[in-house]
């Protein structure tokens, strides 16, 4: 399937057939969580089918320096927590090196904790707007230092007394919305955040699993100050974020059945389901079920021919982390696509309009930049070529499926970034394509 040069970087060969049964990592955003609010609570948390991809590692990482102790064996966790009350001011900074959900959430729960601590991570973390958490958490009591007045890394929090908010959030953010609400845990009075479109409510799940009374109605989600984590036994549902590049991939091929078990479907996060139907695939959900209050089912994916859509408004924040390899399957889908309202793009870990629209052109793609998206017009199959993940793990794996799906195959640098969310992502591609 593929050739690796330490100096060229890894050349991906075109296939025809994709065939067998597949399990994709855990859940990255459960997994964040479930570390995280294991470290909040009191007790031992053991969370199964842990992500143990940089960026989860990341947020375990913070959690030692803050005396949470925790043991990992591979997907497996035991964190033993003390409350958040007993974190201890850290020695040293906190890195979350390229994981932006460590950051937005650290600040949330640390903005009312008696004690300074200082934030930052790579260059990528460095150059994202951080104002849209740190601005309502000052409006909250926060006192937060950083570059352009706390809206960019570095930035230093000082634990303050907090009171309570009703704050409307200009974008549909969980993160946004994850690192209000947990600073509410430790506010005077009712904290309330109201998006624009409901954003993915893991938090609001895992919150209520681990005790905490949280009330959600609409785009809206409330929470009252003083509420206590209780420990928790965690099963992560596998990330439907990395099973979208295997749904592309047996959409696309020639020939062939993919099952993939066990996969996340929180209906926050299914907008890549819905406009994979739209667009005409043949994808099938077996054996839905349950558990630790997050649904998952099988998704059983055969070829299909499929056709341009139009994707936008509130579809975009339930599929905003699968517009990349979206991208790809629209531009061998027949017809036109047109993704809009998706200027959140912009401040991913690339600018993601602008590189997804450059790497595709590269490829043989008939694509043009929008301000808040792109059109593409399908081809029948993309040329292939060179590409670049620019250190976006995103990037590096829809670029590796628009290889297999082309006629020349890609030569691609920086596949290295898949392992933040999925350290595994080239063995599983040559099991199904050998």
């Amino acid at each position: 399937m593929y050739n690796n040069d330490v100096l060229k970087g890894i050349r991906i060969n075109p296939v025809q057939k994709v065939q067998g049964e597949i399990q994709v990592p855990g859940d990255k955003s459960i997994s964040h969580r479930a570390a995280l609010f294991g470290g909040m609570a009191k007790g031992e948390t053991h969370i199964t089918n842990f992500l143990p991809g940089q960026d989860c590692l990341s947020t375990l990482e913070c959690l030692q320096r803050l005396g949470v102790e925790w043991e990992r064996r591979d997907t497996e966790v035991w964190i033993r927590g003390e409350g958040f009350e007993q974190w201890q001011e850290p020695q040293d900074i906190l890195d979350v090196g390229n994981s932006g959900t460590t950051m937005r959430l650290f600040l949330g729960v640390l903005a009312g904790c008696p004690f300074s601590v200082t934030l930052t991570g790579d260059s990528s973390i460095r150059s994202r707007p951080m104002g849209r958490v740190t601005l309502p958490l000052q409006e909250m009591g926060a006192r937060i230092l950083g570059r352009q007045a706390g809206k960019y890394a570095p930035l230093t929090i000082q634990g303050d007394s907090l009171q309570g908010i009703d704050f409307h959030s200009p974008v549909a953010s969980a993160q946004v919305k994850s690192a209000i609400l947990l600073a509410g845990l430790k506010a005077r009075g009712e904290t309330t955040v109201t998006e624009p479109f409901l954003s993915r409510d893991h938090t609001e799940r895992m919150l209520r699993g681990f005790g905490v009374p949280v009330i959600s109605e609409a785009n809206t989600a409330k929470i009252e100050g003083g509420a206590k984590l209780s420990s928790q036994e965690v099963s992560v549902p596998g990330d439907i974020s990395s099973a979208a590049f295997f749904l592309v991939l047996g959409s696309l091929a020639s020939k062939g059945e993919l099952l993939i078990r066990n996969v996340g479907m929180n209906t926050t996060r299914t907008g890549i389901l819905d406009a994979l139907w739209q667009m005409g695939a043949d994808i099938q959900v077996e054996n839905e079920k349950e558990e630790c209050g997050e649904p998952r089912a099988n998704l059983r994916v055969r070829p299909a021919q499929l056709h341009g859509i139009d994707i936008g408004g509130e579809m975009i924040p339930r599929l905003i982390d699968e517009v990349p390899i979206l991208a790809v399957a629209a531009s061998m889908a027949k017809g036109v696509t047109t993704i809009r309202d998706a200027a959140e793009l912009r401040v991913k870990e690339t600018d993601r309009i602008q590189t997804v629209v450059q790497g595709l052109r590269s490829l043989g793609a008939e694509i043009q930049e929008l301000s808040d998206g792109m059109q593409i017009t399908g081809i029948s199959q993309l040329r292939g070529g060179y590409a670049s993940s620019h250190g976006d793990h995103r990037l590096a794996m829809a670029w590796a499926v628009a290889g297999l799906l082309s006629k020349e195959g890609v030569s691609l640098t920086g596949i290295e970034a898949a392992a933040v969310s999925f350290p595994d992502f080239l063995s599983l591609i040559d099991r199904i394509t050998n």
